[in-house]
């Protein structure tokens, strides 16, 4: 795994899988590889009330219900759609989900405005079929194919980015659960077999991008995935993130608990300064997401680690926050601006501590970009 820039879940947690399968004794549904319950243990890690003989990680922060809900519909005839805002963790539970039914979570199809039935249906190699004619060995099976001659899962991101056509390819696959190709003479349907399903996420920014059928909608259970705004949730994510991103990277750089308390806080302070704005014009262009916070504190770190005194400073964490979240000139700079003027100054006169030295870093890094 070491050679790997980012294993997928099934292979990254392999051991832990491999160890709930050899002491899952609970009813799976289809050609499951982990019952339901195993499933849930698996995403939302174990407890003492469990009575297991070894830990099982928490991977994804949010409420037990939601899992549960996902979990279902992937045992019923409907696809999943996870909805939410960005960072909210979709895509990561889509692919914890699926590598702990099926051992597969890459059967992917990334939605974009370029994406064509091609794309979840099935292309042709030309040069086989120039050579040989068209057949099922030069045909290419797309991801969401794949998965149905599997019985896995497949996986759809970005739904709503898609066009129309293509949304309509997958109403059929979703309602008929098969895929007709009419260039053959034969074997010309790809059935799917029982465990086929799948998970979508789409952006609920992206609404009015290219808006769901009630067609498409009626084959999906919606789940939605809500921003996390409780501190206590927030900070273990981002805690949870930060020592896989050391271990990933194989720093050893001291990350003080103050530190990430000043992150979190900066981060609800413009949170609410965003829900308060007359306009656009006054929020960041960001979303102020969990992600996006964890992406802050990457950047910290890893500048830190190169170019700094191996210690994350208040200094370094400043000028990363507004690196990172100044999109739009002057527009961005002059929010983050008022927000250090504003709410930062006072509360390094008030509370001392890491502030101070955070205030003076955030306003190098907006003179350095102004």
């Amino acid at each position: 795994m070491s050679d790997l820039l980012r294993a997928p879940a099934e292979i990254k947690y392999a051991e832990e899988l491999d160890w709930l399968e050899s002491i899952d004794d609970n009813p799976k549904p289809f050609s499951w590889r982990l019952s339901p319950k195993m499933i849930r243990l698996f995403i939302l890690g174990s407890e003492r009330a469990d009575g297991l003989d070894r830990e099982v990680s928490q991977k994804w922060f949010g409420d037990r219900s939601i899992v549960e809900r996902a979990i279902v519909t992937l045992a019923s005839d409907r696809g999943l759609l996870l909805i939410g805002d960005p960072g909210t963790g979709k895509s990561w539970l889509a692919e914890l989900l699926a590598a702990a039914v099926c051992r597969n979570s890459t059967l992917v199809v990334q939605g974009t405005a370029g994406t064509t039935e091609d794309h979840i249906k099935y292309s042709w190699n030309v040069s086989m079929v120039i050579a040989k004619g068209q057949s099922r060995e030069s045909m290419i099976p797309s991801p969401i194919m794949t998965a149905m001659e599997s019985g896995v899962i497949g996986r759809f991101e970005e739904l709503t980015r898609s066009t129309s056509d293509v949304q309509d390819a997958l109403i059929s696959i979703l309602s008929e659960k098969y895929i007709s190709v009419p260039e053959l003479d034969s074997d010309n349907i790809v059935f799917a077999k029982p465990g086929f399903s799948v998970i979508a996420t789409a952006n609920s920014r992206d609404r009015g991008v290219n808006d769901l059928s009630s067609a498409l909608k009626r084959r999906f259970n919606f789940v939605r995935i809500p921003v996390v705004t409780n501190k206590k949730s927030e900070a273990e994510i981002v805690r949870f993130r930060t020592e896989e991103l050391l271990r990933r990277h194989q720093i050893e750089l001291d990350v003080p608990p103050t530190l990430l308390d000043v992150l979190l806080q900066s981060f609800s302070d413009l949170r609410a300064s965003a829900t308060a704005a007359a306009s656009d014009d006054e929020k960041l262009e960001s979303a102020l997401s969990t992600a996006e916070q964890i992406g802050v504190l990457e950047d910290a770190i890893l500048h830190s680690n190169f170019f700094g005194e191996r210690a994350l400073t208040a200094r370094t964490l400043a000028s990363s926050l507004v690196g990172s979240l100044a999109r739009r000139e002057p527009e961005d700079l002059a929010i983050l601006n008022k927000y250090l003027h504003g709410v930062v100054e006072p509360r390094s006169k008030e509370e001392g501590g890491s502030w101070p030295e955070f205030l003076e870093g955030g306003r190098d890094a907006i003179a350095t970009l102004s």
